[in-house]
């Protein structure tokens, strides 16, 4: 039942909802007060709060609702309620939190924690396919007909805004404003990949009964095998794939120094593990042993 919630329409509009109010909370937490326009509307807001004093939330209005139009146009009306209520939730998160005492003037922790808390926020509006409006919704149409990454997309139609902002504040604070563009664009990559701390390993070796039975007894895991040929041997030998947890990797390394030092193993990062064979056939495995 929760896996269905999570695949609904509702909970997407929830992630919208909770992603614009932390984008909310960065910029009036450590954008307005360090003076960054790390780029987007939000950007252009805090240099004309710098020029004019315009209050940032009705400028943010003002400026998204042209947008809004250009992605209803070129994303689909779908896409443009989901991004009119992320619009609109970002703006009004500034407006009711913009005289908090809780502010952070240092531009270096501003540039650090600013962008993290900023692509957390816009990292869940994505994962419920919505847009905050501004140059982020511009960064989505590029990523729909670029194949870019998001935070990449981001990166690059965020530079203006920074350029602009060096002439407004000063080339240090355009600085750690593209610091804080960086980060932010990691972020982002980390939260839509659900990066998880597992370790894909694989095992060539020609004893791959000896480590199947390792990696099944010991480690309660399941694998898949596939037939190779050594490139400069010509032997044949067996890949073993298999995916652990991270303090898995560790114990698992253990046992295949002391019993099979002689295979060649390769240890990578895995972003997202999906399927039964993984998370899902373990769980049942243990359900049955409760059973037992």
């Amino acid at each position: 039942m929760i896996r269905e919630f999570k695949q609904s329409v509702t909970f997407e509009y929830i992630q919208i909802i909770v992603g614009a109010a932390l984008v909310g909370l960065a910029y009036n937490i450590f954008y307005l007060p360090a003076r960054l326009a790390a780029g987007g509307v939000s950007g252009m807001s805090t240099i004309l709060y710098e020029l004019f004093q315009f209050n940032p939330a009705y400028v943010q209005w003002l400026i998204n609702i042209p947008l809004l139009i250009i992605g209803v146009i070129f994303v689909g009306r779908e896409f443009g309620v989901k991004t009119f209520v992320g619009t609109l939730s970002v703006p009004f998160v500034i407006w009711i939190t913009g005289d908090m005492a809780l502010t952070v003037e240092n531009p270096l922790l501003s540039a650090i924690y600013g962008g993290a808390v900023l692509g957390v926020g816009l990292g869940i509006v994505y994962r419920g396919n919505g847009s905050t409006g501004g140059t982020t919704l511009i960064a989505q149409i590029l990523k729909k007909y670029t194949g870019l990454s998001s935070g990449f997309s981001q990166l690059v139609v965020d530079g203006f805004v920074v350029v602009t902002s060096a002439f407004v504040f000063d080339f240090e604070l355009a600085l750690f404003a593209l610091m804080s563009i960086y980060v932010t664009s990691k972020v982002i990559d980390f939260v839509q990949l659900q990066t998880s701390p597992t370790k894909l390993i694989l095992i060539i070796t020609d004893k791959d009964e000896k480590i199947q039975s390792i990696i099944k007894n010991e480690m309660n895991r399941g694998l898949t095998k596939v037939k190779t040929i050594g490139g400069y041997s010509n032997a044949e030998k067996t890949m073993i794939l298999c995916v652990v947890e991270q303090s898995e990797a560790v114990y698992f390394k253990k046992l295949l120094q002391e019993e099979e030092p002689e295979s060649f193993v390769i240890f990578l990062n895995a972003s997202e593990i999906l399927g039964r064979g993984f998370s899902r056939a373990q769980f049942d495995r243990d359900e049955l042993k409760k059973v037992d």
